[in-house]
């Protein structure tokens, strides 16, 4: 024997190439999984998928039976591969919306359909005549969505889908779940009739435990569905079958990352209800959920849910202290600075929550660095998304703006500087947000009001004072109003001649487009206070608006203005003005 007539003793011995059976099977489940993206001919391709889904059951049915090589089956097998290769030509051609005509795809469509309604029916004879062996339950066929299906017919479907989840091997509980959860997401009435068939939800909770990684992942997918649907009422039905329990089992023990994120998310769901937050603590679910959020190798898709469920968890007093007392305000700060954005605001939003109207838990977060980490989002030099940037600033407003030393501290880090950057620079949502909080900012202190004129906020404000948003104009006229009454502000703001000319045109009793004329009024007012100020507002070409002002009684405030400018040495000169 030569050296090429050799047997090969190599160990790397490829694997065998799928049956028919089973190239059928998949080509089959891939199409039903297209099948649900297409928007066009929506009728059609619902009547095709009932076909294909009744096909891939039998097909499963006779590989779990071993009929593959039934010679029966087998002549039918390849001419449903066919007509598989041909559907999947029109699925394609109909998701990209690249066929040629409506009438020619419709007919093609139509061809396809009676193809695969012949290979149903073709498979069902060969098990009614005892060709093929159905060792499970008879696959019913699922019904219509829509009216067109009646609320028997869909429990009838349910129940044909628990019995097969009851007594079916692992494959057959794969395809019943796969199945329930398909129909839930097509139709939600599906949800009421689930919890009216007795011990659906039981079993699913039931095979949370299962040692089988895939009923596993598949019932944790329909209990998360169930979870999120409607009122509490059927978040009620799963906490009473005790879903939590196995959830937190799920998370501690599954060997699935897809089964610890749904079981998460859906933890995430039932917490939303904090009458629940006591299930989850009373069975070791607060530690399991600090363990996945501290453990560096968790994967982010996971930690995002599980800050989550930590975050709703927060509004119970004895869980909350019990969580700082494990160290969560630092876990969570190192959380801040992770890559992955839904992790960024979960951990955010969980600091705010966790320090809100507690004074001591605040002061942990700024002793632990956290005004820090929280100013490191804002900076221009990182990368953070909008989102997370709108986050923050909304919790460092919530957090640090009801104590003047805590604002000192925001300020000595270059808070100031990073909103107006925002303020200039943002995003339309990221600059609206930076103006609010600045317009905060200004009312929590004197140091506060300096600390915005000197880095320049004034001009910015004058300029939102002609936004198109009305909240826009009033939050910028009240801040600059605040602002002026800072003698060092004040004589900022007068050396621009400019800034008084805009002022005066937008008290303008005929200005329809005018923020609030209470606070340009309490500008002007503040201005008169300084000579300078007071000088360029007689002079102004627009002077005339305060008497006309006042003289429609629109504002009570501007006769007030009048009667200041009037007096002493500047009467005979606003009378030349205003009267000639």
């Amino acid at each position: 024997m030569t050296h090429a007539q050799q047997p090969k003793t190599d160990t790397n011995i490829s694997p065998e190439p799928p049956t028919n059976l089973r190239r059928a099977i998949d080509l089959i489940s891939s199409l039903i999984s297209i099948s649900h993206s297409i928007r066009v001919f929506a009728a059609k391709w619902q009547l095709i998928r009932t076909n294909l889904q009744d096909l891939h059951s039998s097909l499963i049915a006779a590989d779990n039976s071993d009929s593959g090589d039934n010679p029966s089956l087998s002549a039918t097998i390849p001419l449903i591969l066919s007509t598989a290769d041909e559907c999947h030509d029109l699925a394609r051609r109909c998701a990209d919306v690249s066929y040629s005509g409506k009438l020619l795809m419709q007919s093609d469509l139509d061809v396809t359909l009676v193809k695969l309604n012949h290979h149903v029916k073709k498979l069902n004879e060969m098990y009614n005549n005892g060709v093929l062996i159905r060792n499970h339950a008879l696959v019913v066929s699922k019904p219509c969505l829509g009216a067109a299906s009646s609320r028997e017919d869909m429990r009838f479907y349910i129940r044909d889908l628990l019995t097969r989840m009851k007594i079916g091997d692992v494959g057959m509980k794969k395809v019943a779940l796969i199945n329930l959860h398909e129909v839930v997401v097509e139709d939600d009435k599906y949800v009421k009739v689930i919890v009216e068939v007795g011990d659906v939800v039981n079993l699913l909770v039931e095979f949370l435990c299962s040692y089988e990684v895939v009923i596993q992942e598949e019932s944790v997918k329909v209990i998360t569905l169930i979870a999120g649907f409607g009122d509490s009422f059927y978040k009620g039905i799963l906490i009473a079958a005790g879903v939590v329990a196995n959830l937190i089992k799920v998370l501690e023990c599954g060997r699935s990352e897809v089964g610890k994120v749904e079981a998460a998310r859906c933890l995430m769901k039932l917490t939303e209800n904090s009458d629940n937050a006591w299930s989850v603590s009373a069975h070791g679910g607060v530690n399991v959920l600090l363990n996945i959020c501290t453990n560096v190798d968790s994967k982010a898709e996971l930690v995002g849910p599980a800050c989550g469920v930590l975050r709703n968890l927060v509004g119970v007093d004895e869980i909350k202290r019990f969580m700082v007392e494990e160290g969560a305000v630092s876990t969570f700060l190192r959380l801040v600075r992770s890559r992955d954005e839904a992790i960024q605001v979960c951990s955010i939003e969980f600091i705010r929550t966790i320090a809100f109207k507690d004074e001591s838990v605040r002061q942990m977060v700024v002793r632990e660095g956290g005004v820090r980490v929280l100013l490191r989002v804002l900076d221009p030099k990182f990368t953070y998304s909008s989102k997370t940037r709108e986050v923050v600033m909304r919790a460092i407003e919530n957090l640090f703006f009801s104590s003047s030393d805590y604002v000192s501290i925001l300020m000595s880090y270059g808070f100031v500087d990073q909103l107006l950057y925002y303020v200039r620079h943002g995003e339309v949502s990221v600059q609206e947000l930076a103006l609010k909080v600045a317009f905060r900012l200004c009312g929590t202190s004197e140091e506060a009001k300096k600390a915005l004129g000197d880095a320049g906020f004034m001009p910015e404000l004058v300029k939102f004072l002609n936004a198109k948003s009305f909240e826009v104009r009033e939050m910028a006229a009240e801040a600059l109003s605040g602002m002026v009454m800072v003698p060092k502000n004040r004589k900022k703001f007068v050396q621009d001649d400019q800034n008084i000319s805009l002022l005066l045109q937008l008290i303008d009793p005929g200005e329809g487009n005018s923020c609030s004329k209470k606070f340009l009024i309490s500008i002007l007012m503040s201005l008169t206070n300084c000579n300078s100020g007071r000088k360029k507002i007689v002079s102004s070409g627009f002077a005339k608006n305060i008497d006309r002002l006042a003289e429609s009684e629109i504002c009570s405030d501007a006769k007030r203005l009048v009667r200041k400018l009037y007096t002493n040495r500047f009467r005979s000169m606003l009378s030349g003005i205003w009267h000639s």
